[in-house]
């Protein structure tokens, strides 16, 4: 009987004091033991500071391979990338598959993202469906768009029985980078559209059903409705594919086209890999990186403005 009416009592300390609570003292221990969170910060400074770090280092070097010895460059090195015709051949290029291709990916993998959450017949399907294109390893897409544009594909197969000249769409300069854009557009929009699709899944269906029955259809529920509320995530899938457009591009450069034809598919990133792995000139490479970091942080505020202005 003590033993119950003991427990049924609060916890005391030796003074007749009200202990803290069991939680109160576990977040206690939390704070006065920061290093729980160690290991994470170390990894982190290592592997995600430390190489943003090392290529502001490099760039300010001259080191024309990995066995050398780096000398200090100044700003020679970026002088150089200012004065090079490719830098600002590959920056018009990334420019262009960015304003082309990122509206075209969030545009299309919202509406898809729309239709899915419809739930039509099989939308489950539909939802591993959309994201096996991200589930493909680069090299894959790679020979299966090949096998698509080259002379002999796919796509020249289909256009010649209709009457249409066939084109060598990776060799000519005019569609070389607009089949670049193609390959990155069909390896995204499946992916975006189920996380815009997970995001839209919190609209209520009484707030839908009420705008249906005062006359709005699919279109006006889309963009008036799903739209706005999803505005600030949808943002975000934004910036994930503009990092993915302008820092991965230069794996289906080097599969598809390597840069050619005249430079035409030359992207920062692309340009990047070949200062530094074929050139070997690092300098140059980290210096082209540097610029590259500033214009991804210039994108992503951009991108977070243009969806501030538009609520």
């Amino acid at each position: 009987m003590t033993a119950l009416l003991d427990a049924g009592r609060p916890d005391t300390t030796g003074d007749g004091k009200t202990a803290a609570p069991r939680s109160r003292r576990r977040g206690t221990i939390r704070d006065r033991f920061p290093g729980l969170a160690l290991p994470a910060l170390i990894w982190y400074a290592v592997f995600m500071i430390g190489p943003v770090v090392a290529m502001f280092v490099i760039a300010f070097m001259s080191w024309p391979g990995m066995l050398t010895t780096p000398t200090p460059a100044g700003l020679d090195n970026f002088a150089r990338v200012f004065a090079d015709e490719t830098f600002w051949t590959a920056t018009a290029n990334s420019a262009i598959q960015i304003v082309v291709g990122l509206p075209i990916m969030i545009g299309l993998a919202f509406l898809l993202a729309f239709y899915v959450v419809q739930k039509p017949r099989g939308h489950r399907v539909l939802r591993y469906l959309l994201f096996i294109p991200a589930l493909i390893s680069a090299p894959a897409t790679a020979m299966v768009f090949y096998a698509m544009l080259n002379p002999d594909g796919l796509v020249n197969g289909f256009l010649r029985p209709l009457g249409l000249e066939g084109n060598e769409w990776l060799a000519d300069p005019t569609t070389a980078l607009g089949a670049i854009i193609a390959v990155e557009l069909w390896s995204g929009i499946g992916y975006s559209a189920v996380l815009i699709a997970s995001r839209l899944d919190g609209v209520e269906t009484e707030i839908v059903q009420a705008a249906r029955l005062d006359g709005a259809n699919d279109w006006r529920l889309a963009w008036r409705m799903y739209w706005p509320i999803a505005r600030d995530f949808i943002g975000v899938v934004a910036m994930l594919q503009f990092l993915s457009m302008l820092f991965n591009s230069a794996q289906t450069v080097l599969l598809l086209t390597q840069g050619g034809p005249e430079n035409a598919t030359t992207t920062l990133a692309y340009l990047i890999y070949r200062k530094a792995f074929v050139e070997t000139d690092l300098g140059y490479s980290q210096a082209v990186g540097v610029v590259l970091f500033v214009i991804g942080l210039l994108g992503m505020w951009a991108i977070r403005r243009t969806l501030r202005a538009t609520h």
